[in-house]
């Protein structure tokens, strides 16, 4: 009986919030059809042509994944690289700074001259997108260890490898998945924003957008858009069952100093 307010709780004020959302879009729909069309037209589109969403999600979201896992790939391994040689630390996180808010929309088109019209401009500017904010999370995961487990594991004269695989990557998850909850919808965007710029294969959810918004055909627009609002949910919702799964097994040792 205990439990039963708390489920309540976790759904109902989400539920009451979509309610309130789609009212106001029905009410505003009535009254500016040509700016959104109602939620039944979006839902008559997705009905009519699953196979087209389903086969723009795919490649989308293919773009995202490997542009994502590249970037935190790179992100990572350098984050290593910074920590333990500061001065490549002091001399390269400057020009992260710079690659993070230099606009990627800007330069696609010269990725595209660089790597061709293929799927591998979007991989970059996806991997591009997420860099920075794995890169600076991983560096502080790397370095928020417990002082005192430091202490121990140096009486028992543990090799560099040793901390860092017991102690260091252990105590950096927690960042790590966070970083993961804003990087992977993040590549989303980036591939996305991708194919909006970068000319190459007519394929992915962003062309899509693009193509029916240059007809006129706001349905499969918002359509597309509820995809990929559903594609970012399910990627933010498997890092963090991932985040449980993972963090479940080290609780002990990551918790410690929390705790």
């Amino acid at each position: 009986m205990s439990r039963k307010p708390l489920r309540i709780g976790a759904w109902l004020p989400p539920a009451i919030a979509l309610a309130v959302f789609v009212l106001l879009w029905q009410l505003y729909a009535d009254h500016h059809p040509y700016v959104a069309p109602k939620l039944s037209k979006v839902l008559s589109e997705l009905d009519s042509h699953p196979r087209l969403f389903a086969r723009n999600a795919w490649t989308t979201l293919e773009e995202a994944l490997v542009g994502a896992g590249a970037g935190m790939g790179v992100a990572f391994a350098l984050a290593l690289v910074m920590f333990y040689v500061r001065v490549i630390e002091r001399a390269l996180l400057p020009l992260a700074v710079v690659l993070n808010v230099t606009p990627l929309v800007a330069i696609a088109p010269a990725l595209v001259v660089a790597f061709g019209f293929g799927m591998t401009p979007k991989y970059v500017i996806a991997s591009l997108l997420v860099f920075f904010p794995f890169l600076v999370n991983a560096l502080a995961g790397l370095r928020d260890v417990d002082p005192e487990a430091l202490d121990l594991v140096a009486t028992l004269h543990a090799s560099r490898a040793e901390v860092l695989w017991r102690l260091r990557l252990p105590s950096s998850l927690p960042y790590l998945f966070a970083a993961g909850r804003i990087c992977m919808p993040l590549s989303l965007v980036g591939a996305v924003v991708a194919e909006f710029v970068a000319a190459g294969e007519a394929k992915g959810l962003g062309t899509l957008v693009v193509t029916a918004a240059s007809l006129g055909d706001l349905g499969t627009v918002y359509a597309a858009v509820v995809v990929l609002a559903v594609l970012g949910v399910a990627m933010f919702g498997a890092v963090v069952a991932l985040q449980r799964l993972v963090l479940g097994r080290y609780r002990p040792s990551v918790g410690a100093r929390r705790g």
